[in-house]
Parts: C-alpha cells; structure tokens; sequence
C-alpha cells in the first residue's frame, strides 16, 4: 500500500511516498481504508519537529484525522462491519501511522461511523477541530457536559477566528445545541463564511470596533472560544460574570487579573490530545450525532471550502496549511 512517510523532522519536502505492507487488524483493531485524509497545523507541526511530545519518534506516517471505509475488524470489534464508511480521530497521537496512507489500523474507539449522506470531506473535517470546539463548548462550571440539541440554549458565544476550522466547528455546534453566536474575522471574504456556518452576529475585527458591536447584543457572552492570547484582555472585558474562556493557543499569556477576580471568570485551556477520555467519549459522540444529523457540514455554502490535494502532492498540502490557507485542506488517498 501507498503512504507518505517523513524519516526525519523538517520541511514539508521531508515526506515522501513509500510502499509498505498492509497492516492486520487485531484484536480490538479497524482497519481503515482511507479516501481523505485531513491535514492540520498541528499536523504540519508533528512534521516539522515542533508538534505535541507523544514519545513517538520519525519514521512517521503524518496526519490525525480522515474519512474512509472499514476493510477489516479484529476479534472482539462489534458496531461496525467491513463496508462502513467512518471517520477516525486522533490517528497520529502516540502512534507512528497517521492517516496519509491507503490503510491505517485503530482501536476500535477512534472510529466513528458515518451516515450515508454524510460526505467524506465532512467526515475528514472532524477530528481535532470538531472535538476542540467541543470542549471550550462544554466547560462551564453551569454548562452541559455533552451538547445536544437546546444544551446551550439561552446562552451567547463568542467565537473569535470564525472561518478557521475550530471557529467553522464551533459555530456550527453552539448553534445545534440552540446558543446564540457572535465571531470574529479578518476580511469580507471571511465574514461571508463565518456567515454561512451559521453565525448570528459576524464582526470584521480590522474595519469594526469589535467591543462596540459586542456590546450592542442584548447579552454579553457567557462563553467565549478564544482562538489567540492578544485577545485576552478583550475578552475579560466583554464576558458576563461568571462567564468563561477557552484559549486553545499556545504561547504566554497576559491577563487583568484583578478584573478576572471582580468577575469570578474561568478560563481554560484546552488541547483535543490530552482531553480526559470521557470527555473526549462525549465529545466523540455527540459531534457524530450532529454530523448525522446535518446539522455539521462542509464545503463553501457551510463556511469551510474544501482544499483538495492528491497522495502524490502532500507536501503541498502541508506547506497550504503552514501558509494560513483559509478552508479545510485535504489528501486524496483512495476513491471512494
């Protein structure tokens, strides 16, 4: 089978296509034929030598998320069948084979059944972002632990970065589970997808006062997805009392802490990897209920374009997310 495989940490030229045995399935096991496999920054990043510590060293086969078919099940393996058409998470953490390959063996936890009317650029856009926005979703002290449809209702969101693919996810869930969504972009063209994905309120942080329009809802935000450190003292704020932040950046941080305290704020830090497992099973569960639901989905009319890059060309794809391109970029690994 084909996968791309990098030897050695660096840039984007380090991954090369290689042939390699077709792994069995074993006991607990899937085994995953891939169509799509997603590429993210911190994809590019495990790449490049500067990803998340997992203990696992080069060879590595890149990439934590995709979407595909079931080839195979091990002993023990019940709730799927060779035939279904999955999506996977976490493929590359604390494993060496990652989703740029034709088959990629998992636990069985790691893959999700997919509707049939679910696409496969879909299923290839979930993984860390959906299960990110998820978290910062459900960490409030008073919050649901799980969302589901009227979770958040009667609450505002703040997403900030809302045509990036956590931002994308982050609307698209907060508004399943019945909130009310003000995000933040940097241009026209970003605003008309953070529109598209559902969001009430779009505000253009370089021509508009962001505070102001804030301000001019009815609510201040009870829940705030923070996307980058800078806007931290903004964002304490804007928040009501007793409202909370999840910051999903890495990188220092400077906050009023004093003005945190007046307002007994929570802020959190979030990172899909090290997520507990049952929160990380609730987040698992409820994105694949909204997913076959139709109420997550991809493509330019629900805010994230779809970059499409074959095997062949994966560096491309690495250096496209390692340039801010604005979509979900994606290898093209097998047809379906």
């Amino acid at each position: 089978m084909r996968a791309a495989v990098f030897t050695s940490p660096g840039p984007a030229s380090v991954l090369s296509i290689t042939d390699r045995e077709v792994p069995p399935a074993g006991p607990g096991e899937v085994r995953v034929r891939i169509v799509l496999s997603a590429v993210n920054p911190t994809d590019t990043g495990t790449r490049a030598g500067r990803g998340v510590p997992d203990g696992v060293t080069p060879p590595r086969v890149p990439n934590q998320d995709g979407s595909g078919i079931v080839d195979a099940i091990g002993e023990g393996v019940s709730g799927l069948a060779p035939g279904d058409r999955v999506w996977v998470w976490d493929a590359a953490y604390g494993r060496a084979d990652g989703t740029a390959q034709e088959l990629v063996v998992l636990p069985r936890r790691q893959v999700v059944r997919m509707s049939g009317t679910v696409s496969y650029e879909t299923g290839a856009a979930l993984g860390i972002p959906a299960l990110t926005a998820h978290r910062c979703l459900t960490l409030a002290a008073d919050g649901p632990a799980r969302l589901a449809p009227g979770a958040l209702a009667g609450r505002t969101v703040l997403v900030t970065g809302g045509a990036g693919a956590v931002g994308n996810a982050a609307i698209q869930l907060a508004k399943w589970a019945g909130a009310t969504v003000l995000t933040t972009v940097s241009s026209k063209e970003k605003a008309a997808l953070a529109t598209a994905a559902g969001a009430d309120v779009v505000i253009n942080y370089r021509e508009e006062d962001v505070a102001a329009r804030v301000r001019e809802h009815a609510q201040a935000p009870d829940l705030i997805v923070e996307v980058a450190n800078d806007n931290l003292r903004q964002d304490f704020d804007l928040i009501a009392p007793h409202g909370t932040i999840a910051l999903y950046a890495p990188g220092e941080i400077k906050a009023p802490a004093f003005k945190a305290m007046l307002k007994n704020v929570g802020i959190h830090f979030v990172l899909t990897y090290t997520t507990p497992a049952a929160a990380k099973d609730a987040a698992v569960a409820a994105v694949a209920e909204a997913v076959n639901a139709g109420a997550f989905r991809s493509g330019p009319e629900a805010g994230l374009p779809i970059l499409r890059f074959p095997l062949d060309r994966i560096a491309e794809a690495h250096e496209a997310v390692e340039n801010h391109a604005v979509g979900k970029v994606v290898i093209e690994v097998t047809q379906p």
